[in-house]
């Protein structure tokens, strides 16, 4: 039994046997049967898990995110654009760096071109010069509030390919490892 999109609906049996032959299907399922050739004495489950989740990544990447393209931003000046947007403030260099994931090097950049395009200002700050503070211009917030809505039904259409729930569950778990891997980095760079 599927549902009306062609997916095995929910507690249907043969949904767990799509996935098995989805997962012995993809390019890292080919990886880990040539690595148990050359060490079965090896446990290659975790390859199952970081590789499939590298692939994707790496692919996602590749499709360059439609929408975006079309107003003109890479993914990373999106995301400088966005936590300016979703703060609702200003934000300096250093708490860009960290809402985006990204070196000090990298955010300076992007602020130089998004700074020549008009969508940020750049303002010193009166205490400090050596801070900045950046904020959306008028024509920034425009566009972030643009494109958005349209980079949302984009993500959407690309995992459309799983169900509903199987994308809940995705999600859970993803959000349950990238917990549990920030928490163990930043003990980590604590010297824990």
């Amino acid at each position: 039994m599927t549902a009306t999109n062609g997916t095995p609906a929910a507690g249907d049996a043969s949904g767990t046997s799509a996935r098995r032959e989805a997962s012995t299907a993809d390019t890292v399922a080919a990886v880990v049967r040539q690595w148990r050739a050359v060490h079965p004495e090896l446990d290659t489950g975790p390859m199952e898990v970081i590789g499939r989740i590298n692939r994707c990544a790496a692919l996602l990447q590749q499709a360059e995110d439609a929408p975006l393209r079309r107003a003109g931003l890479s993914r990373p000046e999106f995301d400088l654009l966005g936590a300016l947007r979703r703060t609702g403030h200003e934000l300096t260099p250093g708490e860009l760096a960290r809402e985006t994931f990204s070196s000090g090097a990298a955010v300076t950049k992007r602020i130089k071109q998004l700074t020549e395009r008009g969508l940020v200002e750049r303002r010193g700050d009166t205490r400090d010069r050596r801070v900045a503070h950046v904020r959306l211009t008028d024509a920034g917030r425009d566009l972030v509030d643009g494109v958005l809505p349209e980079q949302l039904a984009y993500e959407t259409a690309v995992l459309s390919v799983l169900a509903p729930t199987g994308r809940d569950d995705l999600a859970g778990l993803l959000a349950e490892l990238l917990s549990r891997l920030e928490g163990r980095m930043g003990a980590l760079r604590a010297g824990g």
